[in-house]
């Protein structure tokens, strides 16, 4: 069903409809936000990271984050703390919470997040990795 912004109120997605956002280190597959239906408060994404590439040290002031890998190694840190995780491995983020992503595998490194609220103030993402003392914790080239 289709309502007054043309976005539909409910949607399918199937591989390869998804909203392709490229970035310079990593791909974006939206399935899920504002504009892409009707209404809606959360993000859903699955991202895909080349090895050796990253979502350095940063933080959503007022957005919850949780991160379902599905395929490669991710070195994922949440605030000071550093996990390894793999395939069906999950991290929660808090609203505000420092964290960063590493593709330390050979592999792309595959995960799906979802944000929540979609509908946030801004700034949505803070990056964080060139301040004290992240960029000590994780020296990236």
């Amino acid at each position: 069903m289709t309502l007054g912004n043309n976005a539909p109120a409910g949607r399918f997605v199937t591989l390869g409809q998804e909203e392709i956002e490229q970035l310079p280190n990593h791909v974006r597959y939206w399935h899920l936000k504002p504009g892409l239906v009707q209404d809606t408060n959360l993000l859903f994404v699955r991202a895909h990271f080349p090895p050796g590439q990253a979502h350095q040290f940063h933080h959503h002031p007022h957005m919850e984050e949780i991160i379902f890998i599905l395929k490669g190694r991710g070195e994922e840190w949440l605030e000071k703390e550093k996990r390894i995780l793999g395939p069906g491995d999950s991290i929660y983020i808090p609203a505000g919470m420092v964290h960063a992503t590493y593709n330390i595998g050979e592999e792309t490194l595959e995960f799906l997040a979802i944000l929540t609220p979609a509908k946030s103030a801004q700034p949505d993402t803070v990056d964080v990795s060139a301040e004290e003392p992240w960029r000590s914790l994780r020296p990236w080239p």
